[in-house]
């Protein structure tokens, strides 16, 4: 195959240098917050959006906003997190922060957008109990409390309706920022202070809209506004501001603008406003945004400012590469915003202080440390649907990551928060990353489908993408020889030399002579075929072999997933059954390529009592078909994710319409455990297969393209099976 050479990717060369000496993030333990649910309702909607620590570092809470209330969580013991309690509070908490060992929260109570109105909450942990209130007089947004606990800062946002006006602003009344006084660690709301923040921004003037706050150790207090792309330092006691600036602009290079289906980074756009989410403080002088975008910018990346309006370090689209490479990038989401940084953490452990940068969309969260010039980057972790929030406790090494996304509804994974430990040796994820190729752009990848070795070379398998990219089907070269593994290099799909369209790519075998057989699943819908494909070296089509309307009369959506070639047959694993197939039962399609004659047998599928159960992958080595089966369950619902074999000697194929021949499968591996292996929910797509020219076995999971997904891919190595 004519692949192009491509040299090796930042993330990889991060990795490599780092070495098994360096104190690495890894996963520990992940907990969804539905646990924290009664048994009278376990299937109702809740979110982990805002979280922090009691200062003892025992409890979490966090803001569950469908709920109305904090939830809590013990985690005396990190990596066996338990449920501890929730706390009704008759509204929708918008942050929480803690104060010593009791913690304070902004409720947002408000009955329109013209009519904002809420209130701050102090609430214990342990009792919980509500020990004390302060009505705000608007809709709190963002929380902190003081280094030296004397003070509560409270972002009022009065949030603009997006739907009125196409959401442009001033949209009044105008927000603010609040200081509550704390007195023998209780709320003073009698010293109650509110700032005036309107008259800062040149972008709408009467309509600040302050999203974040944070203290730095002098008693300062670091404001973003961040429609109005507007950094705003007050003074905590005496109620005054200090400075403001405009957060400015960047030129973006090298990134995806195009909700279209194919992952290509070679465009740009000049002159986007940062327009700052959260910000923290690194020290009394210096701070670090999170350029969201939320209005009419979104700079992709984070920057660090001085407090007298220096800026110090500018990502750029850095931070988003870390992102593709790893797999992570959100095409449908992408637009103006890319990966989406939102939330941040900054905390000291030991001595090296570490920026953790949250990509909401991406749901990863990027790990740099501190220099006091340009931040190095560390690694990139796992964090679940849609991280919103983290908060570290160096004193127990401790990251913990709250992510606000549920499910539910669409019988998807649950919220999650998720705990990560500092400890020596090296990153566990992610572990396939893509280099860059000959623009110097990274390889973008998702959705990895498909998995087959290659014939002669140990260490060396080929993948192709699903649907989901349906402007970009691709064959990925991946050389599993170090960790994590690398995509080298791609080769386009295509016919008559376009892009080929129509294809859903779900299975992918060597011919043995640098080109590929592809099984793609139909989808009579969307007017995509049945059928598979020979592509050659340059990954041109160069035969397409329909199913035959014997069978396509009782097609399905769910079809081809797998293919294998064992001599001169082409041997096609089915997903679920047709309609001309018994219960509990699905084809392994024959196919010869000399007398072009189609046969089957029956598979028997196992049998769940909740969604479905099918075939996901088909791989030949030595004298039999590997199967992998698999449930559609996720996380705790999860069962049925094994790998089975069938004797080669032992498939006598019927042709299509007579009686077929039932198959006995063995069990070679429950897939399970293997899956649980990062201390993340149990994904539902175990797709990719491949044994390779030494026998051993990997194992690769579908990440949906970061839709409705955690982004997570897994890529195992088995050893020999």
């Amino acid at each position: 195959m004519q692949f192009l050479a491509y040299r090796l990717s930042a993330l990889a060369l991060a990795i490599a240098a780092a070495g098994a000496h360096a104190d690495t993030f890894n996963r520990v333990a992940s907990f969804p917050v539905s646990h924290n649910l009664t048994a009278e309702n376990p299937l109702q909607e809740t979110s982990a959006e805002i979280i922090t620590a009691t200062a003892d570092g025992q409890i979490l809470a966090y803001s569950d906003s469908p709920r109305g209330g904090l939830g809590f969580i013990d985690i005396r013991q990190p990596d066996q997190p338990k449920p501890a309690g929730f706390v009704s509070l008759s509204g929708e908490p918008t942050s929480v922060s803690a104060l010593g060992n009791q913690v304070v929260a902004g409720v947002n109570t408000s009955a329109s957008y013209v009519e904002p109105s809420g209130f701050l909450v102090l609430v214990s942990p342990q009792s919980q109990e509500v020990l004390s209130r302060c009505d705000l007089g608007g809709q709190p947004d963002s929380v902190a409390v003081s280094k030296d606990q004397r003070f509560v800062a409270v972002a009022i946002e009065n949030e603009r309706d997006e739907d009125l006006n196409d959401g442009q602003i001033p949209q009044l009344p105008a927000g603010s920022l609040i200081i509550v006084p704390v007195k023998q660690g209780m709320l003073d709301c009698a010293g109650l202070k509110r700032v005036d923040l309107t008259g800062l921004s040149t972008i709408a003037p009467t309509d600040p809209e302050p999203e974040f706050v944070d203290f730095n150790g002098l008693g300062e207090v670091v404001v973003t506004l961040q429609e109005n792309n507007h950094l705003v330092i007050v003074d905590a006691v005496s109620g005054t501001v200090i400075n403001h600036f405009s957060a400015g602009s960047v030129d973006l290079e090298k990134i995806d603008t195009r909700k279209d289906g194919a992952l290509i980074f070679t465009e740009s756009q000049q002159g986007v406003a940062r327009e700052p989410d959260a910000v923290r403080w690194l020290d009394d002088d210096r701070f670090v945004i999170a350029n969201e975008g939320d209005y009419q910018g979104g700079a992709r990346g984070f920057s660090i400012f001085h407090k007298d309006g220096t800026l110090q370090f500018e990502s750029g689209a850095a931070f988003e590469h870390e992102v593709i490479r790893a797999g992570h990038y959100p095409d449908k989401r992408s637009g103006k915003k890319g990966a989406e940084p939102e939330g941040l953490e900054v905390a000291r452990f030991g001595d090296q202080t570490y920026i953790f940068v949250l990509s909401e969309r991406g749901s990863v969260i990027g790990v740099y440390r501190d220099t006091g010039a340009a931040p190095e980057f560390m690694q990139l972790l796992p964090s679940g649907i849609a991280p919103e929030s983290a908060v570290a406790i160096p004193e127990r090494g401790l990251l913990i990551s709250a992510n606000e996304k549920d499910l539910i509804e669409d019988g998807g994974p649950r919220a999650h928060v998720m705990l990560f430990s500092l400890t020596q040796g090296e990153a566990q994820y992610p572990q396939l990353v893509s280099d860059n190729d000959t623009a110097d752009t990274p390889i973008g990848w998702g959705a990895l489908s498909g998995l087959t070795a290659d014939p002669k070379t140990p260490g060396i398998l080929y993948a192709v993408n699903d649907s989901y990219y349906k402007m970009q089907p691709r064959i990925f070269r991946i050389d599993a020889n170090q960790h994590p593994a690398r995509i080298t290099a791609t080769t386009d799909i295509t016919r008559d030399g376009k892009v080929a369209k129509k294809l859903d790519l779900e299975g992918i075998a060597a011919d043995g002579k640098g080109g590929f057989w592809l099984a793609s699943e139909g989808n009579a819908k969307k007017d995509v075929p049945h059928a598979l494909h020979h592509v050659n070296a340059d990954g041109e089509i160069t035969r397409t072999i329909a199913l035959p309307e014997s069978l396509l009369q009782h097609q399905t959506r769910f079809g081809a997933e797998g293919i294998a070639l064992a001599g001169d047959t082409l041997w096609v694993a089915i997903q679920r059954p047709w309609g001309d197939d018994p219960e509990h039962h699905t084809k392994l399609l024959a196919y010869n390529l000399t007398s072009e004659a189609w046969s089957a047998v029956h598979y028997p599928l196992e049998q769940t009592t909740e969604g479905w159960v099918g075939l996901s992958e088909l791989e030949l080595h030595d004298d039999h078909l590997y199967v992998i089966e698999r449930d559609n369950r996720i996380g705790e619902q999860a069962s049925i994710k094994r790998l089975y074999k069938v004797a080669l000697s032992a498939l006598e194929p019927k042709p299509l319409g007579e009686t077929l021949p039932v198959v006995s499968k063995t069990l070679v591996r429950d897939l399970i455990p293997d899956l649980q292996s990062l201390h993340g929910y149990v994904t539902d797509k175990v797709e990719g297969f491949a044994m390779d020219a030494q026998g051993n076995g990997f194992l690769v999971t579908d990440n949906d393209g970061v839709d409705d997904s955690s982004g997570e891919t897994l890529w195992l190595k088995l050893g020999q099976l």
